[in-house]
């Protein structure tokens, strides 16, 4: 139910809280005329809200679901209370001249439905009478509430006040019926007040006006390219981003979730605002291309996934498709990012606590009503997003405020993934709305992407321009030996010693390097850059690192030759490195006795050469501290539960005593949840305590004494004797309800 109360619109609503207000119970003709709307769309609202089910029955009397008011947030009315207070002061002969004159059946001197008296008495003429007695003040109180249609606060509801007694402006109005009391410290309008100071309207503006989106004309053509020029750049900044960490994984938090330092450095290497490699990162992670992982050492890392070496061979326009659909499918809200959370800590990027499930669907209401505006028109700069932010709110009402902020990060996000550009949703945008998405994206954004080049133009300064986007093979093994130093409509790649290092260190040879270079641009390799790649072949690899555990070193050359060529030695990986010198990556706590056990007698050598001759150590345990208040601990928690336990006998002694006579019969008379949250806010009122039988989680049936506390959405809060603490009891759980009888 909650979820088809959230997928309601502002008529829709109405139409409910207008059935509710009026009694739970009405006619279709009733809501024409209270309902601000036409008739045409109160009946439209009415068939799809009969058709979810929140309303039965037919046009002469249409029902609201029982616990419909507990949903929405609509207490359901007893029409006539100020009414009803002013017939109470007439005399009987009086009341029934009353009643004959408007229709109302009477039979003697008491009426046999004086509510529906009263209702005729406030739609004539007996608010307007009671308003005309109260003072200025009262009456400014009175219409400030309406207006704002929220309740007010008072010293107390509890005083008894006649109206020729009151001279306060609240006790005014409390002792006219003008406002009635929702509990001891809260008060609001009557429905038959407000609909008399609204000229008998539930509200005040028109519920079926669905506020229009502001736009302005734009050629079509023109927002497709530049929304595949975005598109083309997302892509590309995506396979940059993922091939570096690919190399250079990020560290994860402890917490999960990327580090501050670590989004800017992803930022700095795209060149990109923090927001938009955020954006990327959250892409990429909901498109699985990106996941938590392990770098050497064992420390917890993000890296790109297996899924990212097959994407990266796909076309450019199947990889937007992929990336497109993870954005308009994710429940992640990535305008969060660099934002702080209510206890002023960072928000960070993959943090696992970012998911909204109404995110999706407002998304896509977002991009449906941008593709339902003319053609060759989008967004009005300006105007359009919060046009957009108003329709969204008429169509969906009950969502969280956040999501007014969220349209505008998702228009902003949209232009960075290539689904909008300059406030219009692209062909290939629109086509991600379809049934067939992957299909007619790829088929519409193909057209429009650059074609890839498969040269660069070398230059004397070392650098490689590529004059568009580079075929992927070409972009791969370039990106490899030299560096990005500016992007835009050409690619400016530099060459230094730490680029072509960073080839070498690839596995790349100083000939097939100069190969490279000199078949993959469209001018002569410059002298400078030969000598470069010369230089540096020349000095790498002069000097050798390797890592070493332990050492053995012996004067005795034909012992160390004998243990190295040993095969009971294999495991000890020993690699001669001088005639005197073998290392092993085994560290000396077990190479040491390895080695005695293969009939040596090594020792073990300091630092500065010195031969160390060591005992072990004893190995000791802390003696534990003897907790001097143990034992008045325990018996302090025994006493405690001996108390429970006797407070929990005495407490179902005393439901057993109260029990109602029946209670175990079929007969016990059982009014439904309403009866019951009737019954039990009799008790909040009146403080008193309550039995009830209620169903617990294993379908068990208990019984119970419970001081109700709060009667809201569908739960009471009661202070229970048995467990001597306050709970929360389902009112659907509970089967029956009882005043308590006895002690």
């Amino acid at each position: 139910m909650l979820r088809a109360v959230d997928s309601l619109n502002v008529l829709e609503l109405a139409v409910v809280d207008a059935t509710l207000a009026l009694g739970g119970t009405v006619s279709l003709p009733t809501l024409h005329r209270h309902v601000n709307a036409t008739e045409n769309s109160i009946t439209q609202a009415v068939e799809h809200l009969r058709g979810l089910a929140l309303l039965w029955g037919g046009e002469d009397e249409l029902r609201a679901l029982s616990v419909l008011g507990d949903v929405v947030g609509t207490t359901v009315s007893r029409l006539g209370s100020p009414a009803e207070l002013l017939l109470s002061s007439y005399a009987p002969s009086r009341v029934t001249a009353l009643a004959r004159d408007l229709g109302v059946t009477a039979t003697g001197e008491r009426l046999t439905d004086i509510a529906a008296l009263a209702q005729h008495l406030a739609q004539h003429w007996v608010v307007e009478e009671l308003v005309s007695e109260i003072s200025p003040q009262a009456r400014q109180i009175l219409d400030h509430l309406e207006q704002e249609a929220t309740e007010g606060t008072v010293e107390s509801t509890e005083r008894q006040v006649r109206r020729k007694e009151a001279e306060g402006p609240v006790d005014q109005l409390l002792s006219r019926g003008l406002l009635i009391a929702r509990d001891r410290r809260h008060v609001a309008v009557p429905l038959e007040v407000s609909l008399w100071l609204r000229g008998g309207r539930t509200t005040r503006t028109r519920m079926d006006e669905i506020p229009a989106l502001a736009v302005s004309p734009r050629d079509r053509s023109l927002v497709d390219r530049a929304a595949a020029g975005a598109a083309f750049e997302f892509v590309r900044h995506v396979e940059l981003l993922l091939e570096h960490w690919g190399a250079a994984p990020p560290l994860a938090l402890r917490g999960g979730g990327l580090g501050v330092r670590d989004l800017r450095a992803a930022a700095e290497l795209l060149h990109l605002p923090e927001a938009s490699a955020a954006l990327l990162v959250e892409v990429a992670s909901a498109a699985g291309l990106v996941s938590a992982g392990e770098r050497p050492g064992r420390d917890p890392a993000w890296l790109p996934t297996d899924a990212f070496d097959l994407w990266s061979a796909d076309s450019v326009s199947d990889r937007w498709v992929r990336l497109a659909l993870a954005w308009f499918e994710n429940r992640r809200l990535t305008g969060l990012v660099g934002g702080r959370d209510d206890n002023r800590k960072p928000i960070n990027a993959l943090v696992p606590d970012l998911e909204r499930a109404w995110l999706p669907e407002t998304r896509r209401m977002s991009m449906e009503q941008i593709a339902a505006v003319p053609r060759d028109a989008v967004l009005a700069v300006g105007t359009g997003p919060g046009s957009l932010v108003d329709r969204l709110k008429w169509l969906r009402p009950r969502r969280p405020a956040l999501r007014s902020q969220a349209v505008g990060w998702m228009l902003e996000e949209a232009a960075v993934v290539g689904m909008m550009a300059l406030g219009g949703l692209a062909t290939h945008g629109r086509a991600v709305l379809s049934d067939d998405a992957k299909r007619e994206a790829a088929q519409s954004l193909e057209p429009l992407l650059p074609e890839p080049i498969d040269h660069v133009l070398l230059q004397a300064d070392l650098t490689a321009v590529a004059p568009g986007p580079l075929e992927h093979v070409l972009s791969r093994r370039l990106a490899m030996m030299a560096d990005v130093e500016s992007r835009g409509g050409a690619t400016v790649y530099r060459f230094t010693a730490s680029s072509l290092r960073r080839a070498f260190d690839s596995g790349w040879s100083v000939s097939e390097i100069h190969e490279f270079v000199a078949t993959s641009s469209r001018t002569p390799v410059p002298q400078p850059l030969s000598y470069l790649i010369d230089d540096v072949s020349r000095r790498f690899g002069t000097v050798r690192v390797g890592a070493a555990e332990s050492f053995l070193r012996s004067d005795d050359e034909s012992a160390l030759t004998e243990l190295v060529h040993d095969p009971l030695a294999a495991s000890l990986r020993l690699r001669r490195i001088a005639p005197t010198v073998v290392v092993s990556d085994v560290p000396v706590e077990v190479l040491l006795p390895r080695l005695r056990e293969l009939g040596g007698s090594p020792v073990v050598e300091g630092p500065d050469g010195s031969v160390r001759v060591v005992r072990k150590d004893a190995l000791r345990a802390r003696t534990p501290r003897q907790d001097q208040t143990s034992a008045d601990a325990d018996a302090a928690r025994a006493a405690a539960r001996v108390s429970a336990t006797v407070n929990a006998i005495r407490a179902g002694d005393r439901a057993v005593a109260n029990r109602p006579p029946n209670a175990g019969s079929a007969q016990l008379a059982r009014g439904g949840p309403m009866s019951n949250m009737a019954l039990l806010r009799e008790s909040v009122e009146s403080r008193s305590t309550v039995w009830i039988g209620y169903v617990d989680s294993h379908g068990s049936t208990v019984e119970m004494l419970v001081d109700p506390v709060k009667v809201e959405g569908g739960w009471l809060t009661a202070f229970d004797h048995r467990s001597d603490s306050v709970r929360s009891f389902a009112i659907h759980r509970i089967t029956a309800v009882a005043a308590m009888t006895g002690p």
